[in-house]
Parts: C-alpha cells; sequence; structure tokens
C-alpha cells in the first residue's frame, strides 16, 4: 500500500535545505555522484520547494549491502565513481559536462594559441624581408636565386668580338625604340620625354647602379662597317644652353666623375649649344679625360640612351639630370657620418677634381685669364682679395625680400670678411674684384667704396680686350639666344673670365686667389649661376 509523504513544512517560512538533507552512507559502490562528500549550502539552495531533488540521482537503486555474488551487484563500468572533477556515469549513459567542456576549452585554447603563434613567426619572417630588401638586397638576391649582375660591359674584358655582332636586349619589353624619330641625337626635351615614359610609378629605393629586377634596357646596337673602333661603353654629357654656363659645368664636372668612378669614356656633345663649340673654350676631354680606350671613337647618335644610367651609352642632359643627379645620387655619394654642408664633401671633391683635370681652359681663355690676373695683381695691394658676385639680370635672391640685395649688404659682408680674415690689415688695404653683369650694380659699389678701397672689374680694365669681355648687359637666360653667335662667344668668355678670378679656379702657384667670395643663393636653388 502506497504510504503518504509524512509533513514536513509546518510553517509558512522558507524551509531550512540542511534540515530536509538524506544522509547516505558511505559505500565504495554508491550510485550516488555524492558520496563521498555533502551537498554545500549553495548547492542546497538551488533546489526549490517543488524541485524532487530525491531523484534517482540522490536515490540508492541498488541494496546497499547486496552480495557481490547476486545478480544485483553492479558492473564496474556502471557503477564507477570518481571524486568531483572527475567523470561518472549512471547506468552506463551519463558524462561528466563539466570535463567535457574543460577538455573542449582545452582544445580551442591550444588552437587560437597555435594561429597566434604561426602569425607571429609569419610577421617577423616579413619584417626580416623588409630589413634585407632595404639594407642587404644583394644577400635576398641571392637567397632567392635572381642574378642582378652590372650588364654594363667592362672595358677590361672585351674583346674586338662585340663589334661583330648586333648587341642589345633579347627581350622586346627591355628594348628602346627611337623608330619615331629622324634626327639624331635627340633635342635635350626630346630625351627628357623618354626618361618620362620609363620613371612613372613609384621611385626605386635599390643602389644607385643597380639594374632593374626584370634586366637593363637599351637599345639597339646594330653592327656596321667601321665600328670597330667605337667605344664600348660611354658617358656623354650633352650641352644645351637652357641654363646658365657655370649649371652646365657642375653639372659636367659631377658626370665626369661618374665616367672616371665606373671606367667608361667621356664625351662631350655640344651639338645644340648656344655658346658655340666647346673647343671654343675648353680643351677637348679626350684629352684631359681619356679614360680605359685612349684614341675610341665616339658611338653613334642613335645609340645613345637617356634613361637608364646602366645603359652602354649614356647621355645626360641638364634637363635629365634630375633623374639622375638628385635624392638617390646624394644617398650613393653623400658622407653619411658627416652633418648638414659637410655630407656633400665627397660630391664637392668630384667636382674639384673635374674642374682641375677634366675642364681646362683652351689656349685663348687660358691667355685671357691670365691677362686679367697680372692687371688685378697690379691693383691689390697684398696677394689677396675678396670677391663679389652682383646677378642683376633674371635671378632674385632667395631669403631676401625685394628683387635684388642692396650693393651696401655686399660692401658690409666684404669689409667683415676681411676683418676677419686678414688680421692686422686695415681696410684701406682691402681689394675687391666685381663680377657683374650690371654696370648700374658696379657703379653702386664704386660710390660706396671709392673712397677707401681699390675697386677692380672687368668695366674697368685698361686692356681693350679684356673691358670687350664685360657683360653687354643685365643678364637674362631667355634672351641670351637673341643675340649673335659671336657675340654668344664673347659673352661666354667674359664669364669663364670672371668666373676665374672670382673663385680662383685654374691658378697657377703664383696667381693672385681671392681670401672670400661674397654672393647671394637664387630663389631657383636648383641651378647657381
Amino acid at each position: 500500500m502506497y504510504r503518504p509523504r509524512s509533513l514536513t513544512n509546518i510553517t509558512s517560512a522558507r524551509p531550512n535545505a540542511l534540515d530536509n538533507q538524506l544522509l547516505i552512507p558511505r559505500t565504495p559502490h554508491s550510485h550516488c555522484g555524492r558520496a563521498e562528500e555533502a551537498y554545500t549550502d549553495f548547492e542546497l539552495q538551488q533546489f526549490g520547494e517543488d524541485d524532487d531533488w530525491r531523484d534517482r540521482h540522490q536515490i540508492q537503486s541498488v541494496p546497499l549491502l547486496s552480495s557481490s555474488a547476486s545478480n544485483n551487484f553492479p558492473a564496474e563500468q556502471t557503477t564507477r565513481y570518481r571524486s568531483r572533477g572527475g567523470h561518472y556515469n549512471f547506468n552506463g549513459t551519463g558524462r561528466d559536462k563539466e570535463g567535457e567542456e574543460r577538455g573542449k576549452m582545452l582544445m580551442s585554447t591550444l588552437f587560437y594559441n597555435s594561429l597566434l603563434a604561426m602569425g607571429c613567426l609569419c610577421a617577423g619572417f616579413l619584417l626580416f624581408l623588409i630589413y634585407m630588401s632595404y639594407y642587404r638586397p644583394e644577400k635576398l638576391h641571392s637567397y632567392l636565386g635572381i642574378v642582378t649582375e652590372n650588364t654594363t660591359i667592362s672595358p677590361a674584358n672585351l674583346t674586338t668580338s662585340h663589334h661583330n655582332i648586333s648587341t642589345g636586349p633579347t627581350d622586346p619589353h627591355l628594348l628602346i625604340s627611337y623608330a619615331n624619330y629622324t634626327s639624331f641625337p635627340l633635342k635635350p626635351v626630346e630625351y627628357l620625354i623618354e626618361c618620362a615614359k620609363l620613371n612613372k610609378g613609384y621611385m626605386s629605393h635599390g643602389d644607385y647602379w643597380q639594374p632593374h629586377k626584370m634586366g637593363v634596357m637599351d637599345t639597339l646596337h646594330p653592327y656596321r662597317v667601321g665600328n670597330e673602333e667605337v667605344c664600348a661603353s660611354t658617358i656623354t654629357y650633352m650641352l644645351d644652353g637652357k641654363v646658365g654656363l657655370l649649371a652646365d659645368l657642375a653639372l659636367l664636372a659631377q658626370v665626369a666623375a661618374l665616367a672616371r668612378e665606373r671606367n667608361r669614356t667621356f664625351f662631350v656633345d655640344d651639338t645644340y649649344w648656344n655658346r658655340g663649340k666647346w673647343l671654343d673654350h675648353f680643351m677637348d676631354v679626350r684629352s684631359t679625360q681619356p679614360g680605359p680606350e685612349p684614341g675610341c671613337k665616339a658611338p653613334p647618335p642613335e645609340e645613345l640612351v637617356a634613361c637608364p644610367r646602366l645603359a652602354r651609352h649614356w647621355v645626360v642632359n641638364s634637363r635629365t639630370a634630375k633623374f639622375h643627379l638628385g635624392h638617390t645620387y646624394s644617398n650613393a655619394y653623400e658622407d653619411p657620418y658627416a652633418h648638414q654642408l659637410n655630407r656633400l664633401k665627397p660630391m664637392f671633391k668630384f667636382s674639384e677634381e673635374s674642374f682641375y683635370n677634366t675642364i681646362r681652359l683652351n689656349v685663348e681663355n687660358t691667355r685671357l685669364v691670365q691677362n686679367a690676373r697680372s692687371e688685378l695683381q697690379v691693383f691689390s695691394q697684398f696677394d689677396s682679395y675678396i670677391a663679389l658676385h652682383l646677378r642683376r639680370g633674371d635671378r632674385e635672391p632667395a631669403f631676401y625680400r625685394g628683387d635684388h640685395v642692396p650693393a651696401e649688404k655686399f660692401v658690409e659682408a666684404a669689409t667683415t670678411a676681411w676683418s676677419r680674415l686678414s688680421q692686422g690689415k686695415s681696410l684701406e688695404q682691402l681689394t675687391l674684384f666685381v663680377a657683374t653683369d650690371s654696370a648700374l650694380a658696379l657703379r653702386e659699389i664704386i660710390d660706396l667704396t671709392s673712397a677707401s678701397y681699390t675697386v677692380f672689374s672687368l668695366f674697368q680694365s685698361s686692356n681693350e680686350e679684356l673691358r670687350a669681355l664685360a657683360s653687354p648687359g643685365d643678364y637674362v637666360q631667355k634672351k641670351f639666344d637673341l643675340f649673335h653667335v659671336e657675340e654668344r662667344i664673347r659673352a661666354t668668355r667674359g664669364m669663364i673670365v670672371d668666373f676665374a678670378l672670382l673663385s680662383g679656379m685654374w691658378a697657377k702657384e703664383d696667381n693672385l686667389t681671392p681670401q672670400a667670395v661674397v654672393c647671394t643663393f637664387s630663389k631657383w636653388p636648383r641651378f647657381m649661376n
């Protein structure tokens, strides 16, 4: 007969769960999951008044003292028990959810940690590749098996066989074609256009002489009868007169230095020069800088290439110089351990060597410069002087408000330099040489100094031949072509004489040289005249 459950809650208050806790004997084969430990207060409070927590999980379903020999004795796999935190089964079908979740969490943690480790390794490898590509690209190329040998032909390894066949890039994508042009050499602006075509997109950050990974672009060098004596590898500077004389000479000096460094023959092209011929003012560079193949012939003009610089016959002019003598050139040849202007000292050394050894005056200009120096020495009371350069034409000064710097500023700077550099000498002993394109500017200097200082200029020379070399007017670059060719040649000779006395260039051991030079910077700092 069914026996009703006795009343336990005799008050309306919340029952105390501890009062209703069942006492279960501690036996080794209990089916209860709490056999070896009691409920905590918190766990017991989770059971509601209506929850029948006296279910089969809490009540024995097998006799406590059942004989191990009887059929009712539970099997090991169905009565297995482990303490809290372990796995336990009920009737062989249950599983510890807490342990299962812990295993899943462990596997998930291992998976995501492995992904993080792989990501860190990939990032470290990419960082290593970036470092190698920037600082040691040649090592990276060797690791990857990329051939980056310089394809410029070394004259030391040449034989006459390279003249007997047509040479040039075998890949059509590397071939530079001049099929659309009919006259050679190309004009400077046309070389500029060709360089602009090849220098689109991002700037290369490799070595200055590093060839492109796809190869070196060049034009075709077909075999012709008589080409046997053509130089194997050359660098040519093309004069065009679109910039000032000294700007052209400064660029030429750098290019001549590169020819010496790369062991290539150097040429000067004056086809489009508006100042006459190179030999009208200077000696032939083939005699002053013969190169590795003395006596070899210049390449055919249709084989000159402005870009890239690794072409067999490279040509540079004032318009294409920005592609070769800019930031990349400075990074390659400046002194990385020096500061400010001292970083450029190696490039100044290049120019100095070129001016003293490659750019040499011809006989006529040498005579004119010596005559001017001799006359200046008569004016000067000592073995030195201060040189002033006043440009009143088309160049406005930088860092100064106004069209031109007043003459008073030049005189003030000259007297300051004399006082600092000539200790023990009075200002009355100061001699000024003025190189200017304006007779009016010279008059301003004379008015300020005639009572105290000695002033000399080509305008004041007692030598009629030297006076004829003085500037015919304020120099304007765009109007220079309006003069007759003989007037342009004469004006260029006057500029060369002024530059020689202004800088001390091409001076002999017993000649006067300036103690200081006072000049201004142009607003267009790309070229200085």
